[in-house]
């Protein structure tokens, strides 16, 4: 709608709100982080809140859990936005295993990877 800077200070708080109230490692306060990194997009914000969802949900939830493997998933996105192609090239061909592992070959988050894998492999951005 338009209101760019009312729906980052939402975000924002919410998060700050879920922080505080449920705890850095909770599945809904990964859920903010993970949203608000994505929706950021500036550069320094985005990559801090990105690295410390994914790692995040790592410990919490496991290195294969879906939820992780969307943050991996987004944020060799964001990666590969900041020019670093490389990274974002192993953080994509990582989460293509692990997604191919875990949820089949068919399932349209394994087919969403392997094409940000092709992207990258193209262009050198995704």
């Amino acid at each position: 709608m338009g209101e760019t800077e009312a729906a980052r200070t939402l975000g924002e708080d919410t998060l700050a709100r879920r922080r505080r109230v449920l705890g850095e490692d909770h599945p809904r306060t990964l859920n903010s982080a993970f949203c608000l990194a994505i929706w950021l997009r500036e550069a320094e914000a985005a990559r801090t809140l990105g690295e410390d969802t994914l790692a995040r949900r790592r410990r919490v939830l496991g290195e294969d859990h879906p939820d992780t493997l969307t943050s991996a998933h987004n944020h060799a996105i964001l990666l590969a936005e900041l020019g670093e192609t490389e990274a974002a090239r192993t953080l994509a061909e990582e989460t293509l295993t692990r997604r191919r592992r875990v949820l089949g070959e068919d399932h349209p988050h394994t087919l969403a990877s392997a094409n940000q894998l092709e992207e990258l492999a193209d262009d050198g951005s995704a």
